[in-house]
């Protein structure tokens, strides 16, 4: 009899409610026993996934890896994720209806990091299932342990930076109007919680990242713009750590840009202070800057910490305060 193809042996395993070590091997062994695997039978480790089984850890090792080696490393041409290979990979997790788990998560972001290129929204999908689930307080995030929703924990922070690293590979040096969009939702919905120091410092990287690209800076890489560092601990603590970060995005001049991105020992921090070099600063705040600032921070009709930050530093550091902040300014101490 000939030998079952890897649909029908995840077929057979869904309808047995048992799924092994050995299992997982010979999954492994179809997948990467000549190296091409259909969509088709990518839908199956799919429909495996979200069987409900009991799953041995190496499971949870193998299927992030398989999709992203099905996704990017038998694409053609070979690491260039198309729209329609992506589409799919929103497809799966989204078909049941349920709150993406962790596993798919990193199938994401495997698929992502592994990619020489992907499509921009994959990426927001990924950082949108983040932000949701740290709302929500369930999902990809969570593993599992009961927490209160509408915090950011050190572990989610980590996440976030790690999805918006890969989005270098979708065709963004800078963080995108989106992203930080998305960003500033979630700081809204989490603003009065008791968050990790970490996310204060990634959001006001992110942020500021974005608006030096619109200034039309030539922003560092992600790398280097969104590495972490230990600002609570810095002189000043919260507000001395980003006032040194934020001086330099708004009033330092070409050295101060080149200071803020490599201060800290980081293997990215000299091609950081290459490009660094090369940039024209503007320390005016400009219009555009401007509106979508105060569009932004008024959405909610309040303002939050890592916000009055932002405007605090703008005002100190920028000698020409937009009339269209001047209002945002005035509720600022």
């Amino acid at each position: 009899m000939a030998k079952p193809g890897l649909s029908e042996f995840l077929d057979v395993k869904i309808s047995d409610s048992q799924f092994s070590d050995d299992d997982v091997i010979t999954v492994r062994r179809y997948i990467y026993g000549d190296m091409h695997v259909t969509l088709e039978e990518g839908a199956g480790l799919f429909r495996l996934n979200t069987a409900g089984l009991a799953m041995p850890q190496t499971w949870f090792e193998l299927f992030p890896e398989a999709i992203g080696d099905i996704l990017v490393h038998q694409a053609n041409p070979q690491g260039y994720v198309s729209d329609e290979n992506a589409h799919w990979l929103i497809g799966q997790i989204t078909a049941n209806g349920q709150v993406c788990s962790r596993t798919e998560l990193d199938a994401v972001l495997h698929v992502l990091e592994k990619a020489r290129q992907a499509p921009r929204f994959l990426e927001q999908f990924a950082l949108k299932i983040v932000a949701d689930s740290v709302i929500s307080g369930q999902g990809a995030t969570r593993s599992g342990a009961t927490l209160t929703p509408g915090v950011i924990l050190d572990a989610e922070v980590e996440i976030l930076r790690r999805v918006l690293y890969a989005g270098a590979g979708c065709g963004g040096i800078a963080i995108s109007k989106a992203e930080a969009e998305i960003l500033f939702d979630l700081n809204d919905a989490t603003s009065e919680s008791d968050n990790a120091p970490a996310w204060s410092e990634l959001f006001a990287k992110a942020v500021a990242n974005y608006l030096m690209a619109l200034s039309g800076f030539a922003p560092p890489p992600r790398e280097v713009a969104l590495a972490r560092e230990d600002w609570i601990n810095s002189p000043g603590g919260f507000d001395g750590g980003i006032s040194g970060f934020f001086k330099s995005m708004f009033g330092g001049g070409v050295s101060g840009v080149r200071d803020a991105y490599s201060d800290q020992p980081d293997p990215f921090a000299a091609k950081g202070a290459a490009m660094a070099a090369g940039i024209a600063v503007n320390e005016v705040v400009t219009e555009d800057e401007a509106q979508w600032l105060v569009d932004r921070i008024g959405r909610d009709g309040v303002l939050h910490e890592n916000e009055e930050a932002l405007l605090r530093f703008i005002r100190q550091e920028s000698p020409d305060i937009h009339p269209a902040l001047k209002p945002l300014m005035e509720k600022v101490i």
